[in-house]
């Protein structure tokens, strides 16, 4: 058992596939626990960018990369894709061995395309891990499952657990296991050195494409500004003048892509439903880092500031709602999507299942937006074309503060601080 470890939603998640697959690839952000999870479930090890041995097991990679898979099962590759010849050795021992359970791959970028021979389907599943949630970190008391409400229990009850300050630091934090108990100073002290290492490093390093640390903070920047909201390129571009006035909007999306490709950013894709009207619905995607403490920390901004700015604290409110309900979603097989139509009508968040059932969730800090959120909820509702597609499991707004319950038009009103997988 490794000492001071934090159980995480990904554990079960990740036990279930390696009893269905031969090989498990975990994605995510560098810091954001991968191995720490993956050494819970393995009995082996091989870490690729340990400096004692990277230059031997590269060669191995190079010669015989079967060499390097050699050990007890599951055997752990971390940052298997400083080697990208591991996956299609992974791929090639499973369809040999044809057992379950037998690799746990990491891995905090996305490789180039045609880096590897095969996709692994059916060989290696894949999973996101992202940082961890207030319920991992218990702050939230779990009062309200996500998964329960899909399966209908909707007498919800539950207390905050959490003040506007301590959301306010909760979010500054982030849910970086490391930083998880730590005094605040400290705590941004090491999301700003995060940030500071992809700006001057790892924006450039993902791909070999140099890339000037200026741009990169500032757009960053922008999208910071931006967050929880539909900005497109040109946005963004418009918002980062001054900063950087030569930047073309080719280069911004490439920009973009490396980060995503790092796990950095990771925008809301909308929502596409069947819907009664004939107006378009919109398809840009939200902004959003996967913590919102990314944001704060390329700011520069502490819970003390963000109590003196609730307009910023308020998007960045929901930012730190999606991250939590990515992971919640991925617990029972779900995505998480925006809504946005030609009318106007907009929804934050929507939960969607593959078996097609859906709940929508409107995220409101202060008790006096509520009324706005449920009605906005339920005209979505009425916008739904129910014989194409299911009627909503749930409606829920999401709050800061005080109490979980059920309004008397069924309207789901929970804290954040009560929410669980």
């Amino acid at each position: 058992m490794k000492q001071n470890y934090l159980p995480r939603i990904a554990d079960k998640i990740l036990q279930e596939k390696l009893q269905a697959f031969g090989a498990v690839f975990i994605a995510g952000p560098k810091w954001c626990g991968k191995t720490s999870t993956a050494e819970m479930q393995s009995k082996t090890a091989l870490y690729m960018q340990d400096p004692d041995t990277m230059s031997a097991n590269l060669k191995a990679a190079d010669t015989k990369p079967s060499l390097l898979l050699a050990g007890d099962k599951p055997r752990l590759l971390d940052e298997w894709q400083v080697a990208p010849v591991l996956w299609d050795a992974v791929r090639f021992a499973v369809d040999k061995s044809g057992e379950v359970g037998q690799f746990i791959l990491t891995g905090s970028a996305v490789i180039k395309d045609g880096q590897t021979m095969h996709t692994g389907t059916g060989r290696i599943a894949r999973m996101t891990m992202r940082p961890m949630t207030l319920y991992e970190t218990s702050e939230s008391s779990g009062q309200v499952s996500l998964g329960k409400l899909f399966e209908g229990n909707y007498d919800v009850e539950g207390i905050a657990t959490l003040s506007i300050e301590q959301i306010a630091l909760a979010l500054t934090r982030g849910g970086w296991p490391q930083a998880i108990g730590k005094q605040e100073n400290i705590a941004l002290k090491q999301v700003y050195e995060y940030v500071d290492a992809t700006i001057n490093s790892d924006a450039s390093s993902i791909d070999g494409t140099t890339r000037t640390p200026a741009r990169v903070r500032s757009l960053m920047r922008s999208v910071a500004r931006n967050i929880s909201s539909q900005a497109t390129i040109a946005t963004i571009r418009a918002d980062m003048r001054g900063e950087e006035e030569s930047l073309s909007e080719d280069t911004i999306a490439n920009y973009l892509n490396a980060l995503s490709k790092l796990f950095v950013v990771e925008d809301l894709p909308a929502w596409n439903p069947s819907i009664r009207s004939k107006t378009a619905i919109r398809t840009s995607p939200t902004r959003h880092f996967v913590d919102p403490s990314i944001a704060t920390a390329v700011l520069r901004l502490n819970a003390e500031a963000l109590l003196k700015d609730f307009n910023t604290f308020g998007l960045l409110f929901e930012s730190l709602c999606v991250r939590d309900l990515r992971v919640y979603a991925e617990t029972i097989d779900g995505e998480v999507f925006h809504y946005r139509d030609g009318y106007g009508l907009e929804v934050d968040a929507v939960v969607v299942l593959k078996n097609g059932r859906w709940g929508a969730i409107e995220v409101k800090m202060g008790n006096s937006e509520i009324e706005k959120a449920a009605a906005n909820l339920l005209k979505l509702k009425e916008t739904i074309n129910t014989e194409k597609m299911n009627n909503p499991s749930f409606l829920m707004v999401i709050t800061a503060s005080d109490f979980a319950y059920k309004r008397k038009d069924g309207v789901l009103v929970v804290p954040i601080s009560c929410l669980k997988n």
